[in-house]
C-alpha cells in the first residue's frame, strides 16, 4: 500500500510538472476508448475536434520544452565552450610553470648521484651536446681519448665552431707516481676492466703517453680545436669531467659517479679546482704542433720524434711494439665502461 501510495505521489508530480502533456496522455486514451464506439454514440465530428485538441497539447509541450531547454544550450555554447580555449591557455601555462619548476629545483640540487653505467654514459651524452669547452681531470684519461674528445672534435667540426678542451693526467716519464697509480687500480681489482687488460705500471705510462699523443693529433686535423695537456706528479682517486653545461665526477666503480649542473655551487667551484690544478700542472708544449707531423696511422719515427720534440721521451727499454701499443691506445681507444673483454 504504501508504495502504491508514492507510486501516486510521484506521477501526481510528473502530472503537475507536465500538465499539458499529460491532459494530452489522458485525452488521447478517452479518444482511443470512443474510437471503439459506434458512432451513434460518439460522432466522428466529436472524434476529429478531441484529436486536434491532443495535438495542440502535444505541440504546447513541445514548445515549452524547446523553451527550457534555449537558456541550458545556450549556457554550453556561450559558456563552457566559449570559455575552453582560456581553459587550455591556462593548462599550456600550468604545464610550462611545472617545466620551469622542475629545471629550478635540478640547478638548486647540489648533487646528483649517477648508479649504473646508462646513467653515467647519459650525463656524458648531456654534457658533451653543443658544449664549447671541456676539462678533465684524472688518471690516464682512457674514457676522454675512446669517448669524450673524439664525439666533441666532430661535433665541433660539423657545426664549425671553436672548442677548447683543458687535460690533465699523470706524468708518464714520473715513475713514481704510475707505480701508485696502477697500485691503486689493481689494489681495488686486479681483474682486466673494460678494456680487457689489468693494470701495471708500464700500462699506466703507456695510457698517459696515448693522451698527449691524441691531443697532438685531433689539434693537427681541426684547427678550431685549442687544446692543452698538463701533466701531474700526484695521482687522484677521482675523475672529473667539466662542460659548459655540467659536471661529472666518476670513480673506480663504473656504476657510481655524481653530477652537478652548471651554476651550482658544486659545479664552480670544482671548475676553480680544476684551472688552478692544471696551472701548477707541467704543461705539454702542444703549440708546436705544426713541427711534428703525424699521419693518420702515426709511424713509430713519428711517434718517437714527437715525444722526444716536446720533452717528453719514451723510455728508451721501449721497441717499436710498446710504440705501436700507445699509438693504437692514442687512436683506438676501448671505452673502459664498456663489458670486460672475455
Amino acid at each position: 500500500m504504501a508504495r502504491f501510495a508514492a507510486a501516486l505521489r510521484q506521477a501526481a508530480s510528473w502530472a503537475a510538472q507536465n500538465a499539458d502533456g499529460a491532459i494530452a496522455l489522458l485525452l488521447a486514451i478517452v479518444v482511443g476508448v470512443l474510437g471503439v464506439l459506434p458512432n451513434e454514440i460518439v460522432p466522428d465530428e466529436m472524434l476529429n475536434a478531441a484529436t486536434l485538441v491532443i495535438l495542440a497539447l502535444v505541440a504546447t509541450a513541445l514548445l515549452r520544452d524547446r523553451a527550457r531547454q534555449a537558456p541550458v544550450e545556450e549556457t554550453i555554447t556561450s559558456g563552457a565552450l566559449a570559455e575552453l580555449p582560456v581553459r587550455l591557455a591556462r593548462l599550456e601555462e600550468i604545464e610550462t610553470l611545472v617545466g620551469s619548476t622542475r629545471k629550478a629545483l635540478d640547478s638548486l640540487q647540489l648533487v646528483r648521484v649517477l648508479g649504473s653505467k646508462q646513467e653515467i654514459a647519459q650525463s656524458h651524452a648531456e654534457a658533451r651536446k653543443d658544449t664549447h669547452r671541456w676539462s678533465f681531470k684524472g688518471g690516464t684519461g682512457t674514457y676522454l681519448r675512446a669517448v669524450t674528445l673524439p664525439l666533441c672534435v666532430a661535433a665541433a667540426r660539423r657545426d664549425k665552431r671553436h672548442l677548447t678542451v683543458r687535460v690533465e693526467v699523470i706524468d708518464p716519464s714520473n715513475l713514481e707516481v704510475c707505480e701508485t697509480y696502477a697500485h691503486y687500480r689493481r689494489s681495488l681489482s686486479d681483474a682486466p676492466d673494460g678494456t680487457g687488460e689489468t693494470w701495471t705500471t708500464d700500462r699506466a705510462r703507456k695510457e698517459s703517453y696515448a693522451t698527449i699523443l691524441a691531443a697532438f693529433w685531433h689539434r693537427q686535423r681541426y684547427g678550431l680545436l685549442d687544446i692543452a695537456v698538463g701533466l701531474s706528479s700526484t695521482m687522484t682517486t677521482f675523475r672529473w669531467d667539466v662542460s659548459a653545461t655540467r659536471l661529472i665526477m666518476t670513480v673506480e666503480d663504473p656504476n657510481r659517479a655524481m653530477t652537478a649542473l652548471a651554476g651550482t655551487f658544486y659545479y664552480e667551484n670544482c671548475d676553480t679546482e680544476l684551472r688552478l690544478s692544471f696551472e701548477q700542472a707541467r704543461r705539454v708544449p702542444l703549440e708546436m704542433y705544426k713541427k711534428v707531423p703525424l699521419s693518420d696511422e702515426p709511424t713509430i719515427e713519428e711517434v718517437q720524434e714527437l715525444f722526444d720534440r716536446v720533452g717528453v721521451p719514451l723510455p728508451k727499454s721501449y721497441n717499436g711494439h710498446d710504440v705501436v701499443d700507445i699509438a693504437r691506445k692514442a687512436l683506438r681507444a676501448v671505452d673502459p665502461y664498456a663489458e670486460p673483454a672475455t
